[in-house]
């Protein structure tokens, strides 16, 4: 299976970027799916002007990108809360591939604040099935991520690990029981 782990912050550096990184290697420490990293902050698409319906549609220079999201089984959106809401810069990249269909999809978000990105995660609970996508209802949401993550994505508050391991299990049984 294929895994596409979002990390839809475009700051750099990123507070999300730190959770969506250690995610990712997490990910690939403990099973045999294929886990790839799409950072916001590092990949910078034109606001949308066309759906890339498959590969060939895509422009040259998006190939790539375009490849990893079509042979995408599943997703980790991993968004932080701008304003109450979720990314533009991570909306924008589904924007190009709108169409994910019975793909399940886990939701993180967090934020340096207390309430880590609840009204992100619910607004996204929201854009899932928009993308004809499975929501994971078990979320991770990560409130005050600088105090959980350090600038080298690991984790330095282990009292987290439960949390990270229960989000994981729960989006590996459901992804997997689709993916069939």
């Amino acid at each position: 299976m294929n895994i596409e782990i979002i990390a839809g912050s475009p700051r750099n550096p990123s507070l999300n970027a730190r959770v969506a990184k250690y995610l990712y290697e997490y990910l690939q420490s403990i099973t045999a799916h294929h886990v790839g990293l799409i950072e916001m902050n590092k990949t910078v698409l034109p606001f949308i002007q066309q759906v890339w319906t498959s590969v060939d549609h895509a422009p040259e220079a998006f190939k790539p990108l375009a490849e990893r999201m079509f042979a995408a089984d599943a997703f980790i959106i991993c968004s932080p809360e701008y304003n109450g809401a979720y990314s533009p810069a991570m909306k924008n990249l589904f924007d190009h591939f709108p169409k994910q269909n019975k793909k399940v999809f886990g939701i993180v978000t967090s934020s340096d604040g207390v309430m880590g990105g609840i009204r992100a995660s619910q607004q996204l609970l929201q854009l899932v099935p928009a993308l004809f996508g499975i929501a994971s209802p078990f979320m991770l949401i990560v409130p005050q991520a600088n105090k959980k993550f350090d600038e080298a994505a690991q984790l330095i508050a282990p009292e987290f690990q439960k949390n990270v391991e229960d989000f994981v299990r729960e989006f590996l049984w459901l992804a997997e029981k689709i993916k069939g």
